[in-house]
């Protein structure tokens, strides 16, 4: 109840507030360059969000000639039916940007290729997934089953490759330099990281400017966690994935409330994806878990609202409710607040959640 009211005296300037979180990314990643004395951040952000801007700027006149216009589902809050019909499948055009910029970092980085191609994949999964919901003006394409099955194919040939390539480690890393010794078990949980990280992702697309802001700052906090690692870190995967963090920046100038067009399961997926296959490539599960909260808590609120339902419910087919509406944004919306200030009310924690992360930095 507090959060909701804290959520209601938020500002909406939409506009404002979009620069504002860009600029303190990039403040971000500009003192990690200065303290680094190279480029190695803030240079991918800032040309991974011009080029998604002008890509996705040119795009989304495109997608509505195209006709591929959102169906809402029916059983969301009212508010959002007028939503009906903005462009969807952004994600088209913001992923492959920052993916390409992305790769320029450390062009002959096959583990940069290989993010790559398993965020294309998701992207694809999503695409298709997306474009049976508008070719049959629902909003269900793919069957749970099916989308997650093909999930788990393309993640177990991603964690083959790395495992392959000797990429994939079998430790791993905890605060205060604890580490879990795991085996075989790296295999089950990078499957079940894949899978986790892409619905919960997916769950969050569900209000303007939402993921894309908190995909933006998760994956900064990412790449600034792989800085301060000194020797142990990684600066290509860093500087991917600031491209990345700028790409959804960029996509943030026609995403945002209202936006004008939507990244779909397109871009939720394929977002998700990268960041699982990021995360397992150098070792960062644990600040993904720590950095990546929001979309945590949306997909608990999820999973906590069924079960409960079924847990009580009677004869009447009827069960209680833990939440107003899940996921968790809707509640809060239902609670009183604004969905722009759902919104930046989200994208604040994220960029908290990415100062206690960078704290307990393995």
């Amino acid at each position: 109840m507090a959060f909701t009211q804290l959520l209601v005296r938020l500002p909406g300037n939409s506009r404002r507030i979009a620069a504002l979180l860009a600029l303190v990314l990039l403040v971000f990643c500009g003192l990690s360059d200065w303290s680094g004395q190279a480029l190695q951040l803030s240079l991918p952000l800032l040309i991974g969000a011009l080029v998604s801007g002008v890509l996705v700027s040119w795009g989304v006149p495109r997608l509505g000639a195209l006709k591929l216009g959102q169906v809402i589902r029916e059983e969301g809050p009212q508010s959002h039916q007028g939503k009906a019909g903005t462009p969807t499948m952004g994600g088209l055009l913001v992923v492959p940007a920052g993916l390409i910029v992305g790769s320029l970092v450390a062009p002959g980085d096959g583990r940069l290729l290989a993010v790559a191609a398993i965020s294309l994949s998701y992207l694809a999964i999503g695409g298709i997934d997306d474009w049976r919901s508008l070719t049959r003006r629902t909003n269900k394409g793919l069957s749970p089953r099916g989308k997650l099955l093909l999930q788990a194919l393309t993640a177990a040939a991603f964690l083959a490759w790395a495992a392959w390539q000797q990429q994939l480690g079998s430790d791993l890393a905890l605060p205060l330099g604890w580490v879990l010794p795991l085996g075989l078990l790296i295999w089950p949980l990078g499957l079940f990281v894949f899978l986790a990280e892409s619905n919960a992702t997916n769950l969050t697309d569900g209000l303007d400017g939402l993921a894309a802001g908190c995909g933006a700052v998760v994956f900064t906090g990412l790449g600034l966690q792989l800085m301060l690692r000194g020797h142990d870190g990684d600066p290509a995967l860093a500087g991917f994935c600031a491209a990345m963090a700028g790409a959804w920046l960029g996509f943030l100038v026609q995403n945002r409330h209202p936006a004008k067009v939507f990244m779909g399961d397109t871009g939720s997926l394929a977002m998700g994806a990268c960041l699982a296959a990021v995360a397992l490539l150098s070792n960062s599960l644990w600040p993904l878990l720590v950095m990546g909260g929001v979309f945590l808590a949306e997909s608990l609120s999820v999973i906590l609202q069924v079960w409960v339902f079924k847990a009580t419910k009677g004869a009447d087919g009827q069960g209680r409710r833990l939440f107003r509406m899940a996921p968790l944004h809707h509640h809060f919306e239902l609670g009183g607040a604004s969905e722009q200030q759902v919104v930046v009310g989200l994208w604040a924690c994220s960029l908290l959640l990415l100062l206690v992360g960078m704290v307990l930095v393995p």
